[in-house]
């Protein structure tokens, strides 16, 4: 059984651990475009100085990247988009001021006119970090307020524990049983994104199928996750259906991958 207190400790601390971390990366921008904020740098006191000095962006941001993305799409989807943008623009038609992101920098890549010269440093992306972190230490208030439901947030480890469940039941012969467990997982998974959506379910009792058109239709999914949820579904079918033939262990097995992938990119 999930320790819903412990879990809710280890988010917490998951979260004052990444505001901490990218309070730090914020002193390896500056430490890394020292030579243009020298004179700002040498106002502070040396305790400070030093510890811009020891710190690094280009090593670490990845990691505080890659941990912050999953948190704000599990307590604040709506700013996940935002988050990403800071980051990397894809479908930008140039590269200007607006659209110069963290990942640009990461790479090394300058913006010059023809003879040279910088159009703009790449400095800027202090400011796109500096968004990505506050939106990071908003999780903390979303966290801590009494209106956020935390089983939202815990389910995700409860399916976890529930795949595991499948694989070991799968493994020891009980296909039926490890597909139905699947089975419920995705059915309450995809509810709980159509609740969070906002996205109306008026069938009385709704099955796999039902939540991925309502999904696909409210333009949450694409067509190829749409198709996979389908293939999931028929697995499931063949699961509880005694009558039909006998699910495989690979059948099993691509119904639990499928599980886990759908529980990890669909929110």
């Amino acid at each position: 059984m999930i320790n819903m207190e412990s879990n809710f400790s280890k988010y917490k601390k998951d979260i004052e651990s990444l505001i901490t971390r990218g309070k730090l990366l914020e002193y390896g921008l500056y430490n890394e475009f020292y030579s243009e904020f020298k004179s700002q740098i040498q106002k502070l006191d040396k305790k400070t100085q030093d510890k811009i000095k020891s710190c690094s962006f280009k090593d670490k941001y990845n990691a505080w990247y890659n941990e912050s993305l999953a948190l704000v799409k599990q307590l604040v989807p709506e700013r996940y988009d935002d988050f990403v943008s800071y980051y990397k623009q894809p479908k930008r038609k140039a590269i200007t001021f607006a659209t110069y992101t963290v990942s640009d920098y990461l790479i090394g890549l300058l913006v010059t006119r023809g003879w040279g010269e910088e159009v703009f440093k790449p400095s800027s992306i202090i400011t796109k970090f500096r968004q990505q972190l506050a939106i990071v230490e908003s999780l903390k208030e979303r966290f801590d307020s009494s209106l956020y439901e935390i089983k939202e947030l815990l389910q995700a480890d409860l399916f976890d524990s529930e795949i595991d469940a499948a694989k070991e039941l799968n493994k020891k012969g009980f296909q039926r049983a490890a597909g139905a467990i699947c089975g419920v997982v995705i059915e309450k998974h995809l509810h709980g994104v159509c609740e969070t959506r906002g996205i109306a379910i008026t069938k009385k009792n709704p099955a796999i199928n039902d939540y991925n058109e309502l999904l696909k239709n409210n333009d949450v999914i694409d067509t190829p996750t749409w198709r996979l949820i389908q293939r999931l579904a028929d697995l499931r079918n063949l699961c509880d259906h005694k009558k039909t033939e006998e699910p495989s262990k690979e059948n099993i097995n691509d119904l639990i991958d499928g599980t886990d992938k759908i529980i990890k990119t669909i929110f």
